[in-house]
């Protein structure tokens, strides 16, 4: 489509996706938010210039690690470094806006291509929102969809990416020195009805990743 081709209607998305026309409608409705389709009143929807523009892996997309490094074609193979439940940290009860002496899970990763380092993480988040001991827990895997499975669908989040070093300690630990900056992605993710359920720091090699933005 070229911009300023017509979009097709909530009752032709609807039909031509097989999809309720709520669905539909939610859909243009993001795309409108995106910028993506203009709204001319009595007309209809149109493609906009900004609708022409594809950008791989922006980084306004809200998606888990292991569904961007699966996507990115690594074979992705999780360590997991440690688990623990306690009180929050400051920043972590401030960023979850839990009180000091709410129970949180903190867990410790580092993602792997084969046997290449990738990604260190650390993620966050109240300890009721996973049911069960922890230590029954497979812990590999993503979390988004564990805390989905466990009714905290995770929907968006705030963002704060930065280049840092790997902190020095977790460096020396892991044998992770001398690898240059590492882009720092810290974020608190929020479920559909507005719950602070993730509080995230992770931390990717620089030399292997790199984030897009479309500007307007």
């Amino acid at each position: 489509m070229r911009p300023g081709d017509r979009i097709p209607s909530e009752g032709e998305v609807s039909e031509l996706c097989d999809v309720g026309r709520s669905t539909a409608r939610e859909a243009l409705k993001l795309l409108e938010q995106e910028g993506l389709v203009e709204v001319q009143r009595g007309r209809g929807r149109f493609l906009s210039s900004l609708g022409t523009l594809k950008v791989e892996r922006p980084v306004t997309r809200f998606e888990s690690v292991t569904e961007m490094l699966g996507a990115l074609g690594y074979e992705v193979r999780t360590v997991v470094l440690s688990i623990a439940e306690g009180p929050p940290t400051d920043a972590e009860a401030t960023a979850l806006g839990v009180s000091p002496d709410t129970d949180v899970v903190r867990l410790e990763r580092l993602r792997c291509d084969a046997d290449d380092p990738l990604i260190y993480s650390v993620d966050t988040f109240p300890r009721d929102c996973i049911q069960g001991p922890i230590r029954h827990i497979d812990w590999t895997g993503s979390l988004n969809a564990l805390l989905a499975a466990n009714g905290h669908h995770l929907v968006s989040s705030a963002a704060r990416l930065q280049a840092v070093e790997l902190p020095a300690d977790v460096a020396a630990r892991f044998s992770l020195a001398g690898m240059g900056p590492w882009l720092l992605i810290t974020e608190t993710a929020v479920t559909h009805t507005g719950r602070r359920a993730l509080y995230a720091a992770d931390y990717h090699r620089g030399d292997a990743f790199a984030f897009n933005v479309v500007r307007h």
